[in-house]
């Protein structure tokens, strides 16, 4: 399916008419930085070309009307303004629902009600942020329909991660929204989580691609042990500022992480803050590295960043570890490690171009002996963030 098809899928179930407008939101992948975004760290993610397309249209009434082409059946989940509360039968729903909600909470409500039409060419549940992407395209739609011009997409970043907390219950961090609104072709987002600041940093690989690999191992955040993981560093932040004066753990080094370490009395907790301190540094290290045109050296601290993500954070499983351990055996692999939340979803690797083609057959055809799985490979384009098609 393509904007095309769908804008004649959402006439074929609303009819025509009225302002029909389009509009398309980015995923994301995250090239170093993982879990340091709600630990006041660095993060270093881009958008993608792939990502969810939408349709919409005011209604004269106050129905909120949700179709997804991405599902078997012509099913539309119909919400009124006045009832605005989450429920488990609205599914998916829940996630531009939850935009809705996060923004009468901010003050902005809606005098009347919307269709809207979805299709997404992101793998649910492969850790690239469809989530992210649907409540950053929700905001971009609820904007442009209602006139809320005074938000900035950093506004509707946060919009979507406080709708995400406190409506859908994953206790995210920023990244994802962030770098879904404020993607920029062939750059990836040096972004500072304690303060939002950021700078655009060009991507140049002349000699080498971005390929993720979908483990097809899906992950929950909501149902997995995110939050448990967000709240074992928040302990070990308490601890920590007994004895040092800091807001984050972002605001440690790793030479004063192993000065205080002692004072987190569970070792859980420690090695959950010692992969948030070092993983903060090894991303600050990396866009150095960039910048300095060392690719070599950025692969072997995305390498080093698998494996605190693997043993000190835990958010790895066995088919993610399969797909890293077999992409490290190939020549012409920079760089190889997992992406986004963990539990499952995807590796993203930096390969050689003359390599590109050995290391999906090779990696392929190793997954599938080990795993009985046939993984996926993408090689990806870096694209612009959430906007209005026409």
């Amino acid at each position: 399916m393509d904007i095309t098809k769908l804008r004649e899928k959402f006439t074929d179930i609303y009819g025509d008419g009225e302002d029909i407008r389009e509009y398309f939101a980015p995923g994301r992948v995250n090239l170093i930085g993982e879990h340091t975004d709600y630990n006041g760290g660095h993060v270093f993610p881009c958008a993608l070309t792939i990502g969810t397309y939408g349709v919409a249209r005011k209604r004269k009434d106050d129905k909120l009307h949700f179709y997804s082409a991405n599902l078997d059946k012509d099913t539309v989940v119909e919400v009124s303004l006045s009832d605005l509360d989450y429920r488990k039968q609205y599914s998916w729903a829940n996630y531009p629902l939850g935009v809705v909600w996060a923004f009468a909470n901010k003050g902005y409500t809606l005098d009347q009600g919307f269709d809207m039409a979805i299709w997404g060419n992101i793998p649910n549940g492969s850790g690239l942020s469809s989530s992210a992407s649907l409540e950053v395209l929700t905001g971009v739609i609820l904007r442009d329909l209602y006139g809320f011009d005074g938000l900035s997409m950093t506004d509707l970043a946060l919009i979507g991660q406080y709708s995400e907390n406190n409506f859908n219950g994953c206790n995210c961090g920023i990244m994802d929204q962030f770098a879904v609104a404020m993607g920029k072709k062939d750059c990836a987002i040096f972004l500072d989580t304690s303060d939002l600041s950021y700078e655009y940093a060009k991507i140049a690989l002349p000699d080498a691609k971005i390929v993720i690999t979908n483990s097809k191992v899906k992950h929950s955040l909501v149902d997995g042990k995110y939050n448990e993981r967000r709240e074992e560093c928040a302990k070990a932040l308490s601890q920590l500022q007994e004895v040092v004066d800091i807001a984050s753990l972002g605001e440690l080094d790793c030479e004063a992480f192993q000065r205080y370490q002692s004072v987190i009395t569970d070792e859980e907790c420690r090695k959950r803050a010692k992969h948030a301190v070092a993983e903060n540094q090894r991303t600050i290290q990396a866009v150095a590295a960039l910048k300095d045109n060392d690719i070599a050296k950025f692969g072997e601290l995305m390498n080093a960043s698998h494996v605190s993500l693997r043993d000190d954070y835990k958010v790895s499983c066995e088919e993610i570890d399969i797909l890293v351990d077999l992409a490290w055996q190939v020549d012409g692999v920079i760089g190889s490690r997992i992406t986004g939340g963990g539990f499952g979803g995807c590796t993203v690797s930096i390969v050689k171009n003359d390599a590109v083609d050995t290391f999906m057959e090779q990696v392929g055809a190793g997954y599938q002996k080990k795993t009985g799985i046939e993984a996926e490979f993408y090689v990806v384009e870096i694209g612009d963030g959430a906007r209005r098609t026409s």
